[in-house]
This record gives C-alpha cells, sequence and structure tokens, in this order.
C-alpha cells in the first residue's frame, strides 16, 4: 500500500489488481486500478457506509473452472459474487448498493471484441442481482485509470491516451520490454 500526505489525514492508497477486489469502510482509503478491456466493478452500499472494487480480466471461462483455482478470480462471475459476498458479510445489503462499472475498452480494432463481451457479463450480472447500476464508464478504445473511495462512494476516472505529446516523448527513458493492457 502506498501513503500519500496531502493537507490533512494521510491517504492509503491500493491498486486492485487483476483477480483481486477490496472492500472497506475506511474514509482514508482510496482503491485505485488501471483498465484496458478489463471491468472494475465499484460497490457502494452509502446506508452501511461501506464500498468495494474488484478487477476481472475475462467475463467467462472457455472450459469449467474450479472456483478453488487462483485463476478463477480473473473471471467475472466469480470476481461479482466475491465483491457482493463480502459486501454483505460486513454490513451491505444488496437493495441499497450501487453500482458503477468502468473500463471494458476494444484496444486492438480487429480483434474479438473482449473489452464489450466483458461489461455486457457485469451489466447482466448485476440486472440479475437486482444491484442499481448508477454510472457506467465503459466501452471505446482507451484504457482508464479510476481512483475510488469506498466508504463515501465517490470516483474518479481518467482517460489514458494512446499517445504521449512531441514534448513528453523524448523525456520518456527507451522501453526495456513491452507492456500491453488487455
Amino acid at each position: 500500500m502506498l501513503q500519500q500526505r496531502t493537507s490533512g489525514p494521510i491517504v492509503v492508497r491500493h491498486n486492485v489488481l487483476q483477480g483481486e477486489y477490496e472492500v472497506s469502510r475506511d474514509p482514508d482509503l482510496v482503491l485505485t486500478t488501471v483498465l484496458g478491456s478489463c471491468i472494475a466493478c465499484c460497490l457502494h452500499d452509502p446506508v452501511a457506509g461501506i464500498g468495494g472494487m474488484n478487477h476481472f480480466l475475462l467475463a467467462s471461462p472457455r472450459n469449467a473452472i474450479n472456483p478453488l483455482d487462483e485463476d478463477a478470480r480473473r473471471y467475472g462471475l466469480y470476481a461479482m459474487e466475491l465483491l457482493v459476498n463480502d459486501m454483505i458479510k460486513k454490513g451491505a445489503a444488496r437493495a441499497s448498493m450501487r453500482a458503477h462499472l468502468y473500463g471494458g475498452a476494444n484496444l486492438h480494432a480487429g480483434m474479438r471484441a473482449i473489452g464489450t463481451e466483458n461489461a455486457r457479463f457485469a451489466e447482466e450480472f448485476l440486472r440479475h442481482d437486482r444491484i442499481a447500476l448508477v454510472r457506467s464508464d465503459t466501452g471505446g478504445d482507451q484504457a482508464r485509470r479510476l481512483d475510488f473511495q469506498p466508504s463515501t462512494g465517490l470516483v474518479r476516472c481518467r482517460s489514458v491516451g494512446k499517445h504521449f505529446p512531441a514534448s513528453q516523448a523524448a523525456s520518456i527513458p527507451p522501453a526495456v520490454g513491452d507492456i500491453e493492457l488487455f
């Protein structure tokens, strides 16, 4: 966890990686992630003052998967169930939960629209579970950076540009390896 000093209390930032989720009511915690075709669902229960975020890679596996396998967390169904169930265990009520969905970009033209599939899955899951979807920023062809304060439900989502301006590109060190956002 990264601690950042602001003019007020210490803000603790936790990066939620693929296959992870976190639920908290800590007012000093900010959950953050970067998304390409992945989806992050941010849930908040304003009555209980609790929230959580997950980050999943694919809507569903091509073959059956063992839920005890670490890879299961990378799939939407398992990731969404973990998030909702942990919220309920910690005092949230499904009826008062509010959801935000982010990510689901299709970064590579001509390839399977994984981002679209992921967003469609998450929307269906929320509809089936009767959890209100109050905000959705999905699709397109750009990655997103997301910051979420689970205790208040406040979210900041910014697009991550594909290209750097020429003045900044010269100051970026040469690449050592390739990085691809999914």
